[in-house]
């Protein structure tokens, strides 16, 4: 029986149908969800943001901008899940994104993860690194639903 859903989310469409489908699901089983965010920090090239770029147009470090980020997705799945009725909790993690699901997964003993793809060739996603299909290979125990 699922009681408990881990929807990672990076604030894209795809993941946004993702994130749509789980609660749907959630709400026909009366399942809980937990939502993740994750912070790719392999990927900051600069330090700052510049002002033009923030909403309080102050310069700001880059782990902050995109922590504001994450908790402005996680934010409006939380507002889904109200809306429909489905408890959920936050978490906000930094790291690699395809860990930090499995390593949350098992954490919080969930009993399905529900991820976004593009549906990229198994080449393509190995080149250009697809979490969901990283998650998929990553030796877990946890069922993983893909939605495309």
């Amino acid at each position: 029986m699922v009681s408990k859903i881990l929807v990672p989310t990076d604030g894209s469409k795809t993941a946004l149908k993702a994130v749509t489908y789980a609660v749907d699901l959630a709400k026909q089983l009366n399942a809980s969800i937990i939502v993740l965010s994750v912070i790719d920090n392999r990927s900051f090239i600069a330090q700052t943001v510049s002002a033009v770029d923030t909403p309080t147009h102050v310069i700001e470090p880059i782990a902050d901008y995109l922590r504001d980020a994450a908790k402005g997705y996680a934010g409006e799945v939380e507002k889904l899940c109200d809306k429909s009725g489905v408890q959920s909790e936050t978490v906000i993690a930094t790291g690699h994104p395809v860990e930090n699901i499995v390593k949350e997964a098992k954490k919080s003993k969930v009993d399905l993860i529900v991820i976004g793809s593009h549906g990229r060739s198994a080449l393509a996603a190995s080149v250009l690194g697809s979490v969901a299909y990283g998650v998929i290979h990553n030796q877990t125990k946890v069922p993983v639903l893909i939605v495309r």
